[in-house]
């Protein structure tokens, strides 16, 4: 039999949690980095390394019985179709699942309202835009068996708000009704595995936690979780902030996960942010 063979191009922090989950189970890995000092972390782990874009991916493309594309799209496109997707649509209907993590910045501003994978896609950045443009470039690739996992805001180990809070430059910026929803990367490695596991080629997932929550909600349980003073309170219309930070908070929605539990039978390991909170300060401890 075959061996299953993952090619994940941009082979980051999302990535990597679904590596965790795959290689025990006998599954070859190969992953793309930009970075000759990632390429050899990857190697530890059990990854096979390639440089992307730099490297000959023809063979890796040919042995792999499964894509997972993280890397994200920019002003010209998809940088993977735009490299080697000649050489993936040669392929197409080999593949037995292909899949491509987004954001649910595709569905932009719905000032706080409650939205599910049926609602239309209207992202209202520019980042939003190319990853709906990307989206809808893999999706048109005759025969590929594409899954689109729709993610929300990922925090997991080295991506929470104990370092910041710690280090007295949390910053708690009140939006009125703005609200974001989470996912732990834990919680997306298993959604994905899940999925290989259920292949349902053409659907789209929303990948968050249960509970939506203001972003100045979550820095103050953090604070009070390490017992140190909450940061105060400040204006949105009136905070100094970088025109990136800015941009975080012109989206507010509620982001439905109906469909990834009832389709693929997930139970979500952290279904708020407090319990991936506290799980997050245990380890490290």
């Amino acid at each position: 039999m075959t061996q299953k063979t993952l090619l994940s191009f941009g082979h980051g922090y999302s990535a990597k949690a679904l590596a965790a989950l795959l290689l025990p189970a006998g599954w070859r890995i190969i992953g793309t980095t930009r970075s000759a000092d990632k390429a050899k972390l990857l190697q530890r782990t059990g990854v096979e390394p390639l440089m992307f874009p730099g490297d000959d991916l023809r063979a890796a493309i040919g042995a792999a019985t499964h894509l997972l594309i993280s890397a994200g799209p920019d002003a010209d496109g998809d940088p993977v179709l735009r490299d080697v997707g000649d050489h993936i649509r040669a392929r197409a209907a080999e593949f037995e699942w292909v899949g491509y993590l987004s954001t649910t910045g595709v569905y932009g501003d719905h000032r706080g309202a409650w939205i599910d994978e049926k609602t239309a896609l209207a992202p209202s950045t520019r980042r939003g835009q190319w990853r709906k443009e990307a989206e809808a470039a893999w999706a048109a690739i005759p025969d590929l068996p594409l899954h689109i996992f729709r993610l929300a805001g990922i925090y997991g180990p080295g991506r929470g708000p104990f370092a910041k809070v710690r280090a007295g430059t949390a910053r708690r910026i009140i939006k009125a009704h703005q609200v974001f929803s989470r996912i732990h990367v834990e919680d997306i490695a298993q959604v994905v595995a899940a999925s290989i596991a259920q292949p349902a080629p053409g659907t789209a997932y929303n990948v968050c936690d249960d509970d939506p929550a203001p972003p100045q909600d979550v820095i103050e349980h953090a604070a009070r979780l390490l017992d140190l003073p909450v940061p105060p309170a400040e204006d949105f219309e009136t905070a100094e902030m970088t025109p990136m930070a800015r941009s975080f908070y012109a989206e507010s929605k509620r982001v439905r996960n109906s469909l990834i539990k009832e389709a693929l039978g997930v139970k979500l390991i952290y279904p708020t942010y407090k319990e991936g909170l506290a799980a997050l300060l245990q380890q490290s401890e």
